[in-house]
């Protein structure tokens, strides 16, 4: 088994990369539960949103922000879309919004457990970025050659 790279050992914990890698290889021993089924597709469509993910990453290295060092640090949101997208990230219970009584109203965001756990999930697409990235470039640098 190959070990992370620097890069991703600093963003994820050890039993995050070995919870990821453990999740490359299994498969379901019987039939699928439905409600895990539609969970998935849900979660894909969410993440495949292209903002979703940036948020949690974003997030999770420096949670809690406010709303506008969140829309910051989210290079190309719009002010809409982030708060499309954390509302819908609430709903699931991957986002908590912290609302402070003060003048003015300050709101931060931040995630919970669930939150951690996705980004802890979706780690190993670091893990297989960074064990194939030479192979990818090779295939494109490959395929650009035949096209060209």
């Amino acid at each position: 088994m190959k070990t992370a790279p620097p890069g991703i050992a600093s963003r994820f914990t050890k039993a995050e990369i070995a919870n990821a890698r453990r999740y490359a290889v299994r498969r379901p021993t019987g039939p699928l539960d439905a409600r895990v089924v539609g969970l998935v597709h849900d979660l894909i469509a969410r993440v495949a949103d292209r903002w979703t993910m940036l948020v949690l990453e974003v997030l999770t290295e420096n949670a809690p922000l406010r709303f506008s060092r969140l829309a910051e640090q989210v290079t190309g949101i719009s002010q809409k879309m982030l708060t499309q997208t954390v509302r819908q990230m609430e709903r699931d219970g991957l986002v908590t919004r912290t609302v402070y009584a003060v003048v003015p109203p300050r709101v931060e965001y931040e995630l919970t457990p669930l939150g951690l756990s996705l980004g802890g999930a979706f780690c190993g697409v670091w893990v297989w970025a960074s064990d194939h990235v030479t192979a990818v470039e090779q295939a494109r640098q490959s395929f650009d050659a035949k096209a060209a």
